[in-house]
């Protein structure tokens, strides 16, 4: 089991960027391929971003090809997102999120993801 702890939301204006964290325990969370999703306010999660375990392969979601950029440290555990000219539709609940099959090559919005933090609020005001 993983267990995946978010920080780095917070309320920022549109135009400016924030990077979101994402912390995972165990000592095989270098053999999973990670994801970020968001969901705002009445509308359904949505994917963002993913990751393979190596980091090689990235996927993002058409919304925000070009300001957002998905990365990992194996070493730290840890993966990020970060997301510079925000606008206020990117205003969301984000989430983490982990596939544990294991060396997954290939991410998209079709990966299994079936661990999840609880959560960062990232409120873009205009």
């Amino acid at each position: 089991q993983v267990q995946l702890v978010e920080s780095g939301g917070g309320l920022v204006q549109a135009g400016g960027s924030l990077r979101l964290s994402c912390a995972a325990s165990g000592r095989t969370f270098s053999r999973y391929a990670m994801g970020w999703f968001r969901q705002a306010p009445g509308k359904e999660r949505e994917f963002v971003a993913g990751i393979s375990w190596s980091g090689d392969n990235t996927y993002y979601a058409d919304s925000v090809k070009g300001r957002f950029t998905v990365s990992r440290s194996n070493a730290k555990n840890t993966v990020w997102l970060q997301m510079n000219s925000l606008k206020p539709e990117d205003t969301a609940v984000y989430y983490c999120a982990a596939d544990t099959r294991e060396w997954t090559i290939q991410v998209d919005t079709t990966t299994p993801y079936d661990y999840w933090g609880q959560g960062t609020q990232v409120t873009v005001s205009s």
